[in-house]
Formats: structure tokens, sequence, C-alpha cells
């Protein structure tokens, strides 16, 4: 719908109004090299961001296995510590019972003691790096750590607040 007319004295006459229904059809005809260029182009950016997923999932998964095995590898090397740290404290009651027998010196106490604080230092250091292992396990496999939400207890009459996590 709309208005036509040749003069503008006669623009909004009866005459002037023009009205058509039909289909309408819309062909760039020559455009056809830009529009095939253009097709390639976005199948491109489409491997492109096939690509980029892939790496992702591949370094998550290496991420996983990664900390799997540092985690692994750590609680083995806790279990051997802590099997060390057993057999220097069964030394040190060995060497005072000698001390006290009077069949060893005091050195070889002070040594096992040594010895014994070494394998217990080993020992803490190794539960750190479990821990340590453990959060990055968490982390690889896509854990989160959630804020700690205040809430009111009551405690004889007191009001108090307090931390809860879940």
């Amino acid at each position: 719908m709309g208005l036509q007319s040749t003069s503008s004295a006669n623009w909004f006459d009866y005459a002037s109004r023009y009205w058509s229904a039909g289909p309408t059809v819309q062909w760039n005809l020559f455009q056809a090299g830009r529009i095939r260029a253009n097709i390639r182009v976005q199948n491109a950016r489409q491997e492109q961001a096939l690509d980029a997923y892939q790496k992702a999932v591949l370094v998550a998964l290496e991420d996983t296995e990664n900390a799997l095995v540092a985690y692994a590898k750590e609680q083995v090397r806790r279990q051997s510590l802590l099997r060390s740290v057993e057999a220097n404290r069964q030394a040190l009651d060995l060497a005072n019972q000698l001390y006290r027998s009077g069949l060893a010196d005091f050195l070889r106490v002070l040594d096992s003691e040594r010895s014994l604080y070494a394998a217990e230092d080993a020992l803490v250091l190794s539960d750190r790096t479990v821990s340590a292992n453990l959060i990055a396990l968490y982390k690889a496999l896509g854990g989160g750590w959630e804020p700690a939400k205040p809430t009111k207890k009551s405690i004889s009459g007191n009001q108090e607040l307090s931390l809860s996590q879940r």
C-alpha cells in the first residue's frame, strides 16, 4: 500500500493510492562469489570452535590424570613414610633401653631422635602434599568452593554468629 503521483499537487488524491498483493522473491544474483566465500568462512569458524573445544577437553583430561597420578604417588610415599616413622620410634625405644642398661652411649639415643624427627617432618610435608594434590584433583574434576553463609545460633539466650559450610 502506498501513494504514488507524478506531481505534488495531486499527491493526496484518491487516484494516487495503490496497493498490491503477492509473494516477494529476492535473489542476490551477482553476489554468488561473496556468498560462497562467507559459507567457507563460517565453516572454518565452526571447525576452529570444534578444535578449541577438543583442546579444552584434552587439557581437562590431562589435568585430571596428572592430579590422579600425583595423588596416588603421594599416598604411596606417605604410607612408606608412616612405616619409617614407626620404625624410627621403635629404634628410639631400643636405643633408650640400651642406654638405660648401659650397653650404648647417649649419642645413639640422640641419633635415633634426630632420625625420628626427620621422618616425622617428612611425613608432615607428605600430608601437606597429599592435601594439595587432593585439592588439585578436586579442581581438575570441576569442583568449586561455595562461600560460607553466616547463620544465627541461639546458645543459652545469647545470639551468636557462626559460619556454616555445606
